[in-house]
């Protein structure tokens, strides 16, 4: 071993006791939060380049955010639209009025079935006006084309879907049923539709995440790389690695925390942006729907686990292109 080989395995066995002796849990709380900082420093002083980093880095995060978020939002409409489920029954077009009231009577009493609500031709067709514009159209047929329709509203055990199906049958094989169509098959396809989703949004979360971690260890190997003369002197002076690594790893921390921020500011303007149309939307369809913002639960999922990604891409870049700068 040569004489400042040796020197220096020896300068860094006293730099390694002295910390030891003098490190009190105080004092290491004090050199993280000034080595925090002291990173945090540095990326404000090179901003334009770090908020660049940042950027592409919440770009990342906004796309999977706003999709579980947009999906949320959809789970939630359907789920008013279940709750809202039930069965149109059309009856044929010589059922009288008094047909039409004794069968309300007859099938609300059948088990299964919660309410039923009887729309006759002359109420169906000044709905069709109201709705449609073509009241003064309408009011010059001859006679009124529309049928009676029963809304049978099943009850909370016959919501699911074989149990309904089971209903609807029932329905159907009346005499004086026409059609019976159940309500609640379009929204099951939805959810069907919705579930699909979900995971198609965790295969992009999960790719995006390998793409930001990727991301801020590149960004990280290019710091270690333009610092390389100043890891050399701090080792030659005995610090240790896990010494010099802290600073890297708090950057790469920095980084994917404010991705996570911007990511969030994105995703809250995307929908304050599209908060007004959807608001004017289901108003034509007298509903009160509004969309949800990023709840404070999936904000701190956001942040966490930007900064997880932070500290997981920085510790693989680190944990590689650190070990191979030694001083000779």
């Amino acid at each position: 071993m040569s004489r400042s080989r040796k020197n220096r395995r020896q300068s860094q066995h006293r730099w390694q006791d002295n910390l030891r002796r003098s490190l009190s849990p105080r004092i290491f709380l004090q050199r993280h939060t000034q080595v925090a900082f002291d990173s945090l420093g540095r990326l404000y002083r090179n901003r334009a380049t770090s908020l660049m980093t940042a950027a592409v880095i919440a770009i990342a995060l906004a796309m999977p955010s706003g999709l579980y978020l947009l999906l949320g939002n959809l789970e939630r409409l359907s789920g008013s639209w279940d709750g809202q489920a039930s069965m149109s029954v059309f009856l044929k077009q010589d059922v009288t009025d008094g047909k039409a009231q004794a069968l309300v009577s007859q099938v609300g009493e059948w088990p299964g079935v919660a309410s039923v609500q009887l729309i006759t031709p002359a109420q169906a067709l000044e709905e069709f006006g109201q709705q449609s514009g073509f009241a003064d159209v309408l009011g010059v047929l001859e006679e009124n084309p529309l049928p009676h329709v029963l809304i049978v509203l099943p009850a909370g055990e016959h919501l699911d879907p074989v149990a309904a199906s089971a209903l609807r049958d029932r329905f159907s094989k009346l005499p004086e049923t026409d059609l019976a169509q159940l309500d609640l098959q379009w929204v099951q396809r939805l959810r069907a539709i919705l579930d699909i989703a979900h995971r198609v949004i965790l295969i992009i979360s999960a790719l995006l995440a390998l793409a930001v971690m990727l991301m801020i260890g590149n960004t990280i190997r290019l710091e270690i790389q333009n610092r390389r003369e100043e890891i050399l002197v701090t080792k030659l002076i005995g610090a240790t690695n896990s010494f010099v690594r802290r600073p890297f790893l708090y950057s790469g921390i920095w980084y994917g925390a404010l991705g996570a921020l911007i990511a969030w500011l994105v995703v809250e303007a995307g929908f304050w942006l599209l908060s007004e149309p959807v608001s004017r939307l289901a108003g034509l369809y007298h509903s009160d729907f509004s969309l949800e913002t990023l709840p404070v639960q999936l904000l701190a999922i956001l942040m966490t686990g930007g900064t997880l990604l932070g500290l997981l891409g920085s510790w693989l870049a680190v944990g590689r292109h650190l070990d191979a700068i030694e001083p000779t």
